[in-house]
């Protein structure tokens, strides 16, 4: 009787309609990845203008930039945070449920961002630290998002189309990107406007206006916005019913709150499931290493060597596209017309590439599967980047700049119509729903370690060979051409170990896991 119950509620979640609540639930979710995206890549349109007001030299040639060991904290700073709220929070996930701990991830998000925008101190490392301490807890705050969103989206999804709703809550990251370039472009250009200033090589001291310290603030705490408005619906949101089933063991109760939110009847009888001690195994037991182990491998390899090329090229874009020439040299422009320069770019890129690709996965993903989309956006990110690599050179010269940002962006593209997506969404559908949250945590928390590799990394990699024309600051590099390959190589070796990935296409998330078996 009790195994019937239980099974009832697991099949009428599996073959449910979809809902209005499905789609709030990718609202409620997804604003969360909003803002946890604007949060992350909004630090890479002002960066140049932190180094221009906090570190620009009298009569120096060039304006400021940010010392090496600064500029890799404030860039990588909430990175580390990132890393450990996935640990963090992906466990509390599975211990005190999805719901008790969903709320406070958002809160710290609201927090920090104003707390970063009112960054002070009375030096320059002053203002970097505070800045870098909030990022960190802001980070701390998004980590907790990518397996709680996660694992409550597929959870509440049937098995029919929770490939795509689990992918529409990680593509709403494309719109914050997106949108964290458009408020950098609008603040900037409102103020370049209100506070005419030359060229820094037209005049140095008149090039920075004292209003610009207000651009970088409003910029970072504009991404309190979105996370605050949607707190509230948060707190509505009932656990999951999967959860409070197979983890909780209180069908009644998952029957319960099914109804509330699902167009589903079922009889809710007071049920006590009993722990079946085939299906108790801990993360660190020889039982959950032979079923899953390979899978967890697999899903945190293929995460982490994909972070270390996508953060590589989303966060050091500026450096990128300076370096072929289609930023302008930083001395011919003022610091508020350098963000904005920087700002349209990089929107551009996005608008044109990345949030595309992320909804050819949203449509595409329960039709050809997971591992065939993450496979294919591996191989052609390996071809596009080989492709820009190799003839480096070629690229660097004024009439083929164009062609260079056309493969560039489409790297963008297959990134996001391919593992980007993936590598989110099936952590949360292969592990067990007393594991789902911790594993998924422990994945995400792998390309974040990629990503930081990523972010610190490209910084001194980038540099080039000859010290004459390295950055302020920075010891030579291997190049740009030679980064490329590099990241190219990464990419070959995460097409590999997608082979360790399962196909979760069509599945329900107990037959995948095994553990109602």
């Amino acid at each position: 009787m009790a195994r019937d119950k239980q099974a009832a509620v697991l099949n009428a979640l599996d073959v449910a309609k979809t809902q209005w609540y499905h789609f709030t639930a990718i609202i409620i979710a997804g604003m969360g990845f909003f803002t946890d995206a604007y949060d992350l890549f909004s630090i890479s349109f002002v960066i140049k203008l932190l180094g221009r007001i906090y570190y620009t030299k009298q009569g120096a040639a060039k304006p400021g930039t940010l010392p090496p060991n600064v500029s890799a904290a404030v860039s990588g700073v909430a990175l580390c945070g990132t890393l450990a709220g996935q640990l963090c929070f992906g466990w509390l996930g599975d211990k005190l449920g999805r719901k008790k701990v969903y709320g406070i991830t958002l809160m710290l998000m609201v927090f920090s961002s104003i707390a970063s925008g009112l960054s002070f101190g009375s030096s320059p490392e002053g203002v970097m630290a505070t800045l870098c301490f909030f990022r960190f807890w802001l980070g701390f705050g998004i980590g907790g998002d990518y397996p709680l969103s996660a694992t409550i989206m597929s959870e509440y999804a049937n098995k029919k189309t929770r490939g795509a709703f689990i992918a529409a809550v990680f593509a709403m990251q494309g719109f914050g990107i997106l949108a964290a370039g458009i408020v950098s472009i609008v603040v900037s250009s409102a103020f370049d406007r209100a506070y005419k200033a030359p060229p820094y090589s037209v005049d140095p001291n008149a090039s920075l206006v004292p209003q610009a310290d207000y651009v970088w603030r409003i910029i970072l705490m504009f991404g309190a916005i979105p996370a605050a408005l949607t707190y509230f619906w948060r707190l509505k949101m009932p656990e999951t019913a999967r959860y409070t089933a197979l983890v909780a063991r209180n069908a009644k109760q998952a029957a319960s709150d099914m109804s509330k939110v699902l167009q589903v009847s079922l009889e809710a009888e007071e049920v006590n499931v009993k722990e079946d001690s085939d299906n108790t195994f801990g993360l660190f037991t020889k039982e959950f290493a032979r079923r899953h182990g390979l899978h967890l491998l697999g899903t945190t390899t293929t995460w982490f060597l994909f972070d270390i090329a996508y953060y590589s090229q989303n966060l050091f874009q500026k450096d990128i596209f300076s370096a072929i020439g289609w930023i302008p040299a930083t001395e011919t422009m003022n610091g508020i017309e350098e963000l904005y320069t920087i700002a349209r770019a990089q929107t551009l890129t996005a608008l044109c590439s990345l949030v595309p690709g992320y909804w050819f996965t949203v449509a595409f993903i329960d039709r050809i599967g997971r591992f065939a989309i993450q496979l294919m956006g591996f191989f052609f990110m390996t071809v596009f980047m080989f492709a820009l690599a190799i003839p480096y050179h070629h690229w660097t010269l004024k009439p083929n700049r164009i062609g260079f940002v056309v493969l560039y962006s489409l790297t963008f593209f297959f990134s996001n119509f391919g593992p980007n997506a993936t590598t989110f969404v099936v952590p949360a559908e292969i592990f067990p729903a007393r594991l789902r949250s911790t594993c998924h945590g422990i994945s995400a928390a792998a390309g974040k370690a990629g990503a930081i590799v990523g972010g610190f990394g490209f910084l001194y990699a980038a540099q080039s060979t000859n010290p004459a024309k390295t950055e302020a600051g920075y010891p030579p590099g291997i190049g740009m051409k030679n980064s490329l390959i590099m990241l190219a190589t990464i990419n070959f070796f995460g097409m590999l170990f997608t082979l360790l990935v399962p196909e979760p296409k069509g599945k329900s998330l107990e037959e995948l896991s095994g553990e109602t078996e």
